[in-house]
């Protein structure tokens, strides 16, 4: 609900691109503070309790934000911090989470296992969420913030039910700086698994460029309501959940190589397409196609990190992946916020197009290791 009520809810506050892009980088700036450090602590603890205490922390952050705007006294400051919280609660969830798969579901499930927790997220996340959230908010600002808590107690319920090792066995308890040291050094000392992470870096800073005015793109260019911004996030929503049923039959027939080159493609066009148009029905098809593609790469990268990377470093290495990933996520908000705020809000998406379809160019040959590297690699925690 709140990929449609955050948004809405800047944009009630302000029209200004660069305001509404710091929102975006509020949530995604904690990745690079405390990106690392989380990973090191997930290998360490245990990861239900981690989640759980995580859920429990992002219902208490949301409900105070529901009572402030409630009681008319939300202003932007108070967002930002609200946003930045809930991103550090991220930096724990999200990273626990993908080490929790890898350590229990067995090697030749990982990528269904992977394209099915991103299906559950799509449905509840992004398809149902984001046309409940613009309504619900169309109702009462504070509307969708309430019941975003209740669904995240909720999570905390459901989460305490699963049994899932407190670390990796044999694993040693050293400094945890000399741990954060040992995943940056694994990664970097891993070609393909270090090209991965500098591909996805350099296209989420064109893709968080492009996505920084998303809302003002689709109320200003697209012309369409609070309801319909909203459904159209559905629409890429719902390219997701193809790309979620349709993934074991593409990995099995294609290969990992071919579908991270097809996504390449996708993610160039996306931009071109959308740069180009002012017909909701047009934007709308392309973002469902994207949507099929979010769903192909990311579970197709998370499986060939799951595959390649030891257990015992899986948290860190995914820390550092992911601190590349969003950390690119916000220079690329930052970047396109500005760009907008200067050359309109068209000009993020000229920006994404050119530099996507430059990094697809320059990496478009090394997708072969890539692939090869998780073909070969020894089930994660062998």
């Amino acid at each position: 609900m709140l990929l449609a009520a955050g948004p809405l809810l800047v944009a009630a506050i302000t029209r200004e691109p660069f305001a509404v892009a710091m929102a975006v980088f509020a949530q995604r700036i904690p990745w690079v503070v405390f990106g690392v450090v989380a990973g090191a602590v997930i290998d360490r603890v245990d990861r239900r309790r981690l989640l759980v205490t995580v859920n429990v922390l992002r219902a208490g952050v949301v409900g105070l934000l529901a009572v402030a705007i409630a009681l008319d006294a939300v202003t932007l400051p108070i967002v930002y911090v609200a946003l930045f919280l809930l991103g550090t609660a991220e930096t724990f969830a999200d990273n626990a989470k993908t080490v929790a798969i890898a350590v229990t579901v067995p090697r030749v499930g990982l990528g269904r296992a992977n394209a099915r927790l991103h299906g559950s997220m799509i449905v509840g996340n992004q398809l149902a969420g984001p046309p409940v959230g613009a309504a619900l908010f169309g109702i009462g600002m504070a509307l969708p913030y309430a019941l975003n808590a209740v669904l995240l107690l909720g999570g905390a319920v459901l989460v305490a039910r699963i049994r899932l090792p407190v670390r990796p066995d044999g694993a040693t308890r050293a400094p945890l700086r000399r741990e954060v040291r040992e995943g940056l050094r694994w990664l970097w000392a891993h070609p393909p698994v270090r090209t991965l992470a500098i591909l996805i870096t350099v296209f989420n800073v064109t893709f968080g460029a492009a996505f920084s005015v998303w809302v003002l793109y689709a109320l200003e260019r697209l012309q369409l309501t609070e309801v319909g911004f909203g459904l159209l996030m559905t629409v890429s929503a719902a390219g997701g959940l193809v790309g979620t049923a349709a993934y074991g039959r593409l990995e099995r027939r294609y290969g990992y190589a071919r579908l991270l080159r097809v996504g390449l493609v996708v993610e160039s066009l996306t931009h071109v397409v959308l740069a180009s148009t002012r017909s909701p029905l047009v934007a709308g098809g392309m973002l469902a196609a994207f949507g099929m593609h979010v769903v192909v790469w990311g579970t197709t990268s998370t499986t060939v990190r799951q595959r390649v990377v030891p257990a015992a470093l899986l948290g860190r290495v995914t820390s550092v992946y992911m601190i590349g990933s969003v950390g690119a996520l916000s220079i690329g908000t930052l970047l396109g916020g500005a760009i907008a705020q200067r050359y309109g809000i068209l000009a993020p998406f000229v920006f994404a197009a050119v530099g996507a379809a430059l990094t697809t160019v320059v990496v478009w040959r090394s997708i072969g290791n890539i692939a090869d590297a998780a073909d070969a690699a020894d089930p994660a925690g062998s």
